[in-house]
């Protein structure tokens, strides 16, 4: 009883509890005991704590083995600053100098320092291993196991060197943490480590208080979807992930430009950069970091709102470990992904080139995340039984699925067919195999098999091929089958799936979710466009008048394309304006009042509601090239000279310099025209495009007969659409 009311009061006396957590009490004793240890634990669930108490009661250093600098960084500063002298906690990576290396050795062989941390690739330099030779380790804990296989979402090959490192610096137990592993990473890890004897403590993965949802990704709406969202939950902590730097750059420009405070957050940025994102996000000066997974590991932030997906993850341990970063407090967690079958073929084409092991188990777990994405059935009750955790419950009331549950259908006769099925072709291939199988599709793998000969080939021809994925899916979640640990994805009868084929009864199944290509959503979205027939011809009507009353043509105040889109976003203030297309700042404030008064009364009188999200502001994305041609004209370089310095024809730099004018932006390119055009020819042509109906070249060249050159004729359009028009 004594020992017991010790570990709180050292609890008490370091951190400041009154009690642990779920297992860590008995965890902490494991470790005391000087047993080996593996540690499952969800993020947000107190890991760290795990080795940290035993570290300050033993004898000794403890060696924390982890693989991100920041988070060292980050628990180092808690524990020494829980001290009353410096120098108990201590890190060695490549961000030290010699002295503050030669430091850390002095506090270790004084006895001083309780807790090492070391990234992995620093724990192999020989001039460490000597030095940790001559100390005294209590023992070893490693943060973030699930990197020693390559199951895991972050594998690491310098993790699997561990074990001989640790034999070299000398025998001590070994505490091994993760928070997502499923049966076969947690089977690598003890294997690879060689504590196969590990207690394990393994927590509910559960975390009752998020919501999972997963939206279709289109191109065209999804930053106005995610700006509507942080705006709905406006002053909340979010972090937003996304799988390439260029898309954290851009995103976050967008936020920025909708007045949300956000900042980017990738590896690409320098170390000080990285430092103050990371306070300004703990100290809440910004609300939003959009962030490759670089982030977050290191961040002990327990009030984040939301964590948003832009692009499905590779795998769903690192899903999981991401949205877990969301209401560490036991609040409010929202978790949004954005999924669309082009992005998984894009992770696809990532694993090209890499060795064919390494690119099976990828798919495998890009499977796996699909099949998350596009299952109806509960979010809550799939990520639980991919960690090997029944949830019993029919409706967790709090995922998208379950908040709007689709129709159930009988599936008995399906799960029959695949039963038998995976029965006869030996229970020795995978779920896309079988549905080939039953499908009848004699691919060369089945005829190599010699399995197109099989009486149950073909079984399932009749029923709908959407079925296959989703009944596969449902029945290894009611345990009729099983996924083999050791041979990943190959699908095993359990013995309720045995004794089905003996007596079938009913098995009511969702069915997948579709997801839309974003080609195909777009050519829809087109078709049935929610434009606004009356004021759009309210708008024409308008724009005849403007034109009239300025002696130009109407094409020339705004296009028809500019027309449309005001007809079916509804801007009413010049600053909205400038988001349609083809509307520059000088073209909105020369002609801009006239329609955004119009627009604003049409609202008013038909109490249109206009949607939110069709106010973001975006950000205008100009390539290099577009730039340069733009700082050139500023500087007066000839056309020519452009072209022939940026290696494009001069029609191509005509074509560029056309779509920087119709976009909005106002070039003189008088010097040019007063060095290669006769000055009679310059106002004929310009004279003819304010007295024409359309700006189409074909007609112009016909209008204007044999005296003018195209070149001439484009150039003079440029120069007239960019005085006139913006």
């Amino acid at each position: 009883m004594t020992k017991e009311v010790n570990l709180i009061q050292k609890l008490k006396h370091h951190f400041g509890f009154d009690t642990f957590k779920g297992d860590q009490e008995a965890i902490i004793r494991n470790v005391l005991a000087g047993k080996n240890t593996f540690v499952l634990m969800p993020t947000g669930g107190g890991k760290s704590l795990c080795y940290q108490l035993p570290s300050l009661i033993m004898d000794g250093t403890a060696i924390v083995i982890s693989p991100l600098i920041a988070l060292m960084k980050n628990q180092v500063d808690v524990v020494n600053g829980m001290s009353e002298e410096d120098g108990v906690a201590h890190y060695l990576n490549s961000s030290l100098n010699k002295a503050a290396i030669d430091q850390v050795k002095s506090d270790i062989v004084s006895g001083k320092t309780k807790l090492l941390y070391v990234a992995p690739e620093s724990l192999t330099k020989e001039e460490y291993v000597e030095f940790l030779k001559m100390c005294k380790i209590s023992f070893y804990a490693i943060d973030e196991a699930h990197c020693i296989s390559e199951w895991g979402h972050d594998f690491r090959p310098e993790y699997r060197r561990i074990r001989p490192i640790i034999n070299e610096i000398g025998q001590a137990p070994v505490i091994a943490l993760t928070a997502t592993a499923t049966d076969k990473v947690r089977t690598d890890i003890k294997k690879s480590l060689n504590i196969m004897d590990a207690t394990e403590f393994k927590s509910s993965f559960n975390r009752p208080n998020l919501y999972y949802e997963v939206r279709q990704k289109s191109a065209k709406d999804v930053d106005k979807q995610i700006v509507k969202f942080i705006r709905q939950n406006a002053g909340k902590s979010g972090i937003i992930y996304c799988l390439s730097r260029k898309k954290v750059e851009e995103l976050a420009a967008v936020l920025c430009a909708n007045e949300i405070k956000a900042a980017p957050y990738h590896a690409g940025l320098d170390s000080q950069t990285r430092s103050t994102t990371q306070d300004d996000f703990l100290m809440e000066r910004i609300d939003v970091i959009v962030a490759t997974i670089a982030f977050g590991m290191g961040i002990d932030k327990p009030d984040v709102r939301f964590v948003i997906h832009y692009d499905i993850p590779k795998s769903l341990e690192g899903y999981y470990q991401e949205t877990g970063r969301a209401g560490r407090d036991g609040g409010e967690g929202k978790c949004i992904a954005f999924y669309s079958y082009k992005d998984l073929q894009k992770l696809e084409k990532f694993m090209e080139g890499k060795p064919v092991a390494e690119q099976d188990i990828g798919r495998q777990l890009l499977q796996e995340t699909a099949a998350y994405a596009e299952s109806s059935v509960c979010r809550r009750k799939l990520l639980l039984h991919y960690f090997g955790e029944e949830y019993n419950e029919d409706n967790c009331g709090s995922c998208d699925n379950c908040l709007h549950p689709k129709t159930k259908v009988e599936g008995e006769n399906a799960l029959l067919i695949v039963l038998k099925a995976v029965l006869a072709i030996k229970e020795d291939f995978r779920s896309d195999y079988v549905i080939d199988f039953v499908k009848g599709v004699a691919t060369d793998d089945i005829v190599a098999h010699k399995h197109d000969r099989l009486e149950e080939f073909g079984s399932g021809e009749d029923e709908d091929p959407k079925l296959w994925n989703p009944v596969i899916r449902q029945a290894l979640i009611a345990g009729y089958l099983r996924k083999d640990v050791e041979n990943y994805g190959l699908l095993k009868l359990t013995s309720a799936g045995k004794r089905f084929i003996k007596k079938p009864s009913s098995f009511m199944i969702v069915e997948d979710k579709e997801f839309n290509d974003d080609d195909d959503e777009e050519m829809l979205e087109g078709q049935g466009s929610a434009l606004d027939p009356e004021l759009y011809a309210m708008l024409k009507d308008l724009r005849k008048k403007v034109a009239k009353k300025s002696g130009l043509p109407p094409y020339v105040v705004f296009m028809d394309g500019s027309l449309e889109q005001m007809a079916t976003v509804y801007p009413v203030t010049l600053e909205e304006l400038q988001n349609i297309q083809g509307v520059g700042a000088g073209k909105a404030r020369k002609f801009g009042k006239e329609f955004v008064e119009l627009i604003k009364k049409h609202c008013e009188e038909n109490e249109i509601e206009r949607p939110e999200d069709l106010r973001v502001r975006t950000v205008a994305k100009k390539s290099m090239l577009k730039v340069k041609i733009i700082q050139s004209i500023d500087r007066q370089v000839a056309l020519d000279d452009i072209a022939n310095a940026q290696g494009l024809e001069f029609e191509d730099l005509l074509d560029e310099v056309e779509a920087i004018v119709y976009s909005g932006t106002k070039l003189n390119i008088d010097y040019f025209l007063d060095e290669v055009m006769d000055e009679d020819h310059v106002d004929d042509i310009f004279e003819y495009f304010r007295e024409s109906d359309t700006d189409d070249l074909n007609v112009a060249m016909e209008e204007l007969g044999d005296d003018y050159s195209e070149d001439e004729v484009r150039l003079v359009r440029i120069k007239f659409l960019s005085e006139l028009a913006n």
